[in-house]
C-alpha cells in the first residue's frame, strides 16, 4: 500500500474508492474497505481509500480535546495489512469543506482520483454542511459516469459498530467490549522517555511511553498488554493515572514487559492492550502497592497461560 498526500496522487488509472475519517478501522470500516477490494478485483481498478486529516471536528467545531481511536501513523500502520493500492490523506481544511457536493465530486473523485465506483455506508453525506447524501450521490454518478455500493451498518451483538460507541468504550476501560468491535487490540503507539525509577525501585522497571496529545487514552487503571520488540513478542502490564500512591500526580503511561529487561529510552513502541486488569488504587505504602503489583502480575501470567492454550 502506498501512503500520499492528495497532491502528490498522479495515479490516472481508474479506481474504486472509499471515503471517510475512519477512526480506529473498527470491523464497520472494514466491511467498506473489503468491499473496495472485492470490486478492485473484479472489475480490475485501483482501490483507494481516501481520509481526512485532521479530523473534521478540530476544523469545523474548534474541537482541539478530540481523542481520536488511531493516528494517522497508526491508521497507515493497520491498513497496511489489507492490500489496498492507496490511503491518500486529504488535509481536512476550511476551504476544503466550503467545497459544494458537486465540486467535491467533479474535482477530488473525478478529476483528481479518477473514481469509477464509489463505495460508501449507510450514512454518508459529503460537500458543504454535509448536505449532500446517498441520492445526492447517485446523481453525481450518473453524470460523471462512475458506479456507486451502499454498504450496511455492521450489527455486532445487537448494537451497530461506530466510532463513537467503541471511544465510550475505551473511555470507560472496558477494552475486550472495545476490541471486539475494532476486530484487533487497541493500540497506543508512542516514544519510550527516562522516568522517575519509581518502578524499578518497587522491582517492576517500568517503560514510560508519551502518546499523541490528541490520543484516546482508557481509563485509569492497570491493563495486561503485549508489544512487539526487536521482532519478538512480549507480554506485560501497563499503568496509566496519575500514580496516587505518591506525591506528585502527573499522568503517566507505563509499561513493565515480562523477561525483558534492556534498555528501550527512546524508542517508539505500539502497545497492544488486551483487557483491563484492575482500577487504579492509592495505597498507604509503595510496598503495599508492590505487593499488589505482584497480584497483578501473577494475574497476567495466567491470561498468558489462558491464551497459550488457544493457540
Amino acid at each position: 500500500m502506498i501512503s500520499l498526500n492528495i497532491q502528490d496522487y498522479n495515479d490516472n488509472i481508474p479506481s474504486v474508492i472509499t471515503v471517510g475519517t475512519f477512526d480506529g478501522i473498527h470491523l464497520g470500516h472494514r466491511k467498506l474497505i473489503e468491499k473496495v477490494l472485492d470490486i478492485s478485483e473484479s472489475e480490475n481498478l485501483r482501490s483507494i481509500v481516501l481520509t481526512f486529516d485532521p479530523h473534521p471536528r478540530v476544523v469545523l467545531n474548534n474541537d482541539n480535546n478530540i481523542s481520536l481511536l488511531t493516528t494517522l501513523e497508526e491508521k497507515n500502520s493497520l491498513l497496511e495489512s489489507v492490500n489496498l493500492d492507496y490511503l491518500i490523506i486529504q488535509e481536512f481544511s476550511k476551504e476544503f469543506s466550503s467545497l459544494t457536493p458537486i465540486d467535491y465530486v467533479k474535482t477530488i473523485l473525478v478529476e483528481k482520483l479518477n473514481a469509477k465506483h464509489v463505495v460508501i455506508g449507510y450514512d454518508h453525506h459529503f460537500g458543504k454542511n454535509r448536505k449532500a447524501n446517498s441520492e445526492k450521490l447517485h446523481e453525481f454518478s450518473d453524470l460523471f459516469d462512475f458506479k456507486v455500493t451502499e454498504v450496511d451498518v455492521l450489527i455486532k451483538d445487537n448494537t451497530s459498530i461506530s466510532s463513537t460507541k467503541v471511544r465510550n468504550l475505551v473511555f470507560e476501560g472496558r477494552i475486550r467490549e472495545a476490541n471486539a468491535l475494532l476486530g484487533y487490540e487497541f493500540i497506543l503507539t508512542g516514544k519510550v522517555i527516562k522516568g522517575l525509577g519509581r518502578g524499578k525501585n518497587l522491582g517492576f522497571p517500568t517503560a514510560n511511553i508519551v502518546v499523541d496529545s490528541d490520543k484516546i487514552k482508557p481509563a485509569n487503571g492497570v491493563y495486561f498488554i503485549k508489544s512487539e520488540i526487536n521482532g519478538e513478542s512480549f507480554f506485560g502490564m501497563m499503568n496509566i493515572g496519575q500514580n496516587p500512591t505518591f506525591t506528585d500526580k502527573d499522568f503517566s503511561i507505563e509499561v513493565n514487559f515480562f523477561d525483558f529487561e534492556n534498555n528501550l529510552y527512546d524508542r517508539h513502541l505500539t502497545i497492544k492492550v488486551i483487557q483491563k486488569i484492575r482500577d487504579e488504587i492509592k495505597f498507604d505504602t509503595p510496598e503495599l502497592l508492590s505487593l499488589q503489583l505482584d497480584a497483578d502480575k501473577k494475574k497476567c501470567f495466567h491470561l498468558i497461560r489462558t491464551i497459550k492454550k488457544t493457540i
